[in-house]
């Protein structure tokens, strides 16, 4: 075999490397390009809030959040709201996602399950959650249950139908496999049921994390004497804007976060599905 010389090999490496710098130069750009828009309104939002073009009660600068921000932070006021908030977020999450995963698995493996709650599931998914406020007030009161329930119900539909549909969507031919293998009951649920509605399950999981901290905010509303969503009540109260504008940003910046942990997992646990294009 024809050796290949050592000048075309170093010629050859040197493309390579340059192509490499190129694509991770082309990444960093593409990501820094989405901060466009939001650094340009900020800039324009501040100037119209110098030149005194609206009322700082109404718009506040973005300096004088960034003030807001830091004395929050400072005197540990934000710290024990958000530590509030997190605590009922991730327990309502929680609980409405195993009860949905567990009843997805178990209406999408049988016929007669699926006829007898999915209909009653699928009606009770039609209510508003604003409208179930009253009753939760009137049934469990204004405490942490009542808030934590709320969240868990936000947090069961999306874990439930992607159960479901990951369940449904699983090769038949792989079912007549476990039967020919003689599989148990259990075996087959934890060799193809799940494995199959993994990437289903994970992107309902996804879901009911962003579910979980937008309900959060209206659970708060309706009476908490801690959490973000309170603070932001207590705010508007008394006109502090800033504050509020402090609240709704820590609400994003932790949902987003919340959101690429949950979309991190995914990608690494769904990586085995050629289906899967994250």
């Amino acid at each position: 075999m024809k050796k290949t010389p050592p000048i075309t090999v170093q010629k050859d490496l040197r493309q390579r490397l340059r192509r490499k710098g190129t694509e991770r130069s082309w990444n960093w750009s593409t990501r820094l390009q989405g901060l466009i828009v939001p650094l340009g309104l900020i800039m324009i939002w501040q100037a119209v809030a110098m030149l005194g073009l609206v009322s700082a009660t109404t718009l506040p600068a973005p300096s004088r959040i960034v003030q807001s921000f830091f004395r929050l932070c400072a005197s540990g006021e934000l710290l024990k709201h958000l530590e509030s908030s997190a605590f009922r977020a991730a327990a309502g999450c929680l609980l409405g996602s195993i009860t949905g995963l567990m009843l997805g698995l178990f209406t999408g493996l049988g016929k007669w399950a699926e006829r007898t709650f999915d209909p009653s599931l699928q009606m009770l998914r039609t209510v508003p959650l604003m409208a179930l406020i009253p009753l939760f007030i009137l049934w469990f009161g204004v405490g942490e249950f009542s808030k934590i329930l709320l969240i868990a119900l936000g947090s069961f539909f999306p874990v439930y139908f992607h159960t479901f549909l990951g369940v449904r969507v699983a090769d038949r031919k792989l079912h007549e496999i476990t039967l020919v293998l003689q599989f148990s009951p259990w075996q087959k649920l934890t060799a193809l049921v799940i494995p199959a509605a993994m990437p289903n399950i994970l992107l309902g999981i996804r879901l009911a994390v962003s579910a979980s901290w937008l309900i959060l905010a209206i659970a708060e509303m309706m009476g908490a004497s801690s959490g973000i969503g309170y603070m932001i009540q207590d705010a508007r109260v008394f006109s502090n804007t800033d504050i509020v504008f402090v609240g709704l940003i820590v609400f994003m910046t932790v949902g987003k976060l919340s959101d690429v942990s949950v979309r991190s997992v995914e990608r690494r646990l769904s990586r085995w599905s050629g289906a899967y294009k994250g």
